[in-house]
């Protein structure tokens, strides 16, 4: 729910509690951690676990609180200390959004429905993709990640991963699209990677490129745990590729695209300031659930999923930085800040979080305006985008939105 507050939506209510300090625990929890990493943080299990059913809807968060309860407090200095807790609207009622994109002024937002809204001088312009296959919007699936190029101000270049259909299965692809001079619509240009595993669920979907100027994308398991730690699959990973989609001659897999595994479903990759990547990922439905997680991806590394999970260990494999227990949050995806934080969007946890690598230590920085999708800085300036529309959500009249959080 949002309450106007000086001619401004305030997000009610908008808490600034650490997680793992809210959980009881009092010291490390039981698993071996490597010296560069911090101790595994896990708040109080119990609470509602995941449910990946498509149909399932999310209790609502309690909005009693008065904008003077919610007004948030530092909780370090940064980005988001001084954070009043306002939310501005930028946009609204958006079909079923998943991308945030930055071209100096204009902002870009995928719609899982398989087009492009874009913002100019106060104007949205919805595109239209020309892409053979189209886009199919299913369960999880549709016009997912969304990356431009870094020279996208001269070739109007940029990269999409998005689900199709294959007979009678589901899959998905990476391509590069470009935007038509009049900037009215988009075309496909090139297939980086088909043939992905899909389904229902589980189809990953964050690409980003990073530091190094490769691109990284996220696949999800596909409903098909054992395909994680099958190296020679391309779903369950992190994928390292040229823009070009050509294998990088230093990916820690000789000819593959692989360069991390053992994932079940990431949704958010971002690195911080030094060069380190980082990933959200979802944990499992069922009992038990939760054990959503925060990792420090490292090239030809084996994340687990699904031979252990939380604090279980074993030989080869790397331990998550953070893990939730049994409580859901769902994180998708995720920001770095310039004081070496990471903003996570949370989609059944209905929050923004900041997470700190150094300390393992998540802190809940606003609530309220029901799932969130994605995250992204810019300027020193918070921009979340909300996921109410997707089926899962209860969204109000002019749900999905574009925010600023001031």
């Amino acid at each position: 729910m949002l309450t106007k507050w000086n001619g401004k939506a305030l997000a009610a209510p908008l808490l600034v509690l650490s997680l793992a300090a809210c959980s009881g625990q009092t010291g490390a929890p039981v698993g071996a951690v490597p010296d560069a990493q911090s101790p595994v943080q896990t708040p109080n299990a119990g609470n509602e676990a995941v449910d990946d059913a498509l149909n399932e809807t999310p209790a609502e968060e309690s909005t009693d609180a008065s904008p003077e309860e919610n007004a948030a407090t530092s909780d370090e200095s940064g980005i988001t200390d001084g954070l009043t807790g306002e939310v501005e609207t930028v946009t609204n009622n958006l079909d079923t959004p998943w991308e945030i994109q930055f071209d100096g002024d204009l902002i870009y937002m995928t719609l899982r429905g398989g087009s492009i809204v874009k913002l100019e001088n106060g104007e949205r312009i919805e595109q239209p993709i020309a892409m053979n296959p189209e886009v199919l919007e299913e369960g999880e699936g549709g016009l997912l990640g969304f990356a431009l190029d870094r020279d996208f101000e001269q070739s109007r270049t940029a990269y999409v991963y998005h689900t199709y259909g294959e007979g009678d299965g589901i899959r998905n692809r990476v391509i590069r699209i470009e935007e038509a001079a009049d900037g009215a619509s988009w075309s496909e240009t090139a297939v980086l990677l088909d043939d992905i595993p899909g389904a229902r669920v589980h189809d990953g979907g964050r690409i980003a490129i990073g530091p190094d100027g490769m691109l990284y994308v996220t696949t999800g398991d596909a409903q098909d745990e054992s395909s994680s730690q099958n190296v020679d699959s391309v779903a369950g990973k992190i994928l390292r590729m040229t823009t070009e989609g050509e294998v990088p001659e230093d990916n820690p897999i000789e000819g593959s695209f692989v360069y991390s595994y053992g994932h079940r479903n990431s949704q958010g990759i971002a690195w911080l300031e030094d060069g380190t990547m980082y990933a959200s990922e979802h944990g499992p439905s069922g009992n038990p659930g939760g054990h959503d997680e925060m990792n420090e991806i490292r090239a030809g590394a084996n994340y687990g999923w699904p031979d252990v999970m939380g604090d279980e260990t074993g030989d080869g494999f790397t331990p998550p930085l953070y893990h939730t227990g049994e409580t859901a949050i769902a994180p998708s995806g995720i920001a770095a800040t310039p004081d070496g934080k990471l903003l996570v969007a949370n989609l059944r946890g209905e929050s923004l979080t900041a997470f700190d690598p150094a300390s393992g230590e998540m802190t809940e920085i606003l609530s309220g305006v029901g799932r969130i999708r994605d995250v992204a800085v810019k300027e020193g300036e918070i921009y979340i985008l909300t996921n109410n529309t997707d089926g899962r959500g209860s969204p109000a009249e002019d749900d999905d939105k574009l925010l600023i959080l001031r």
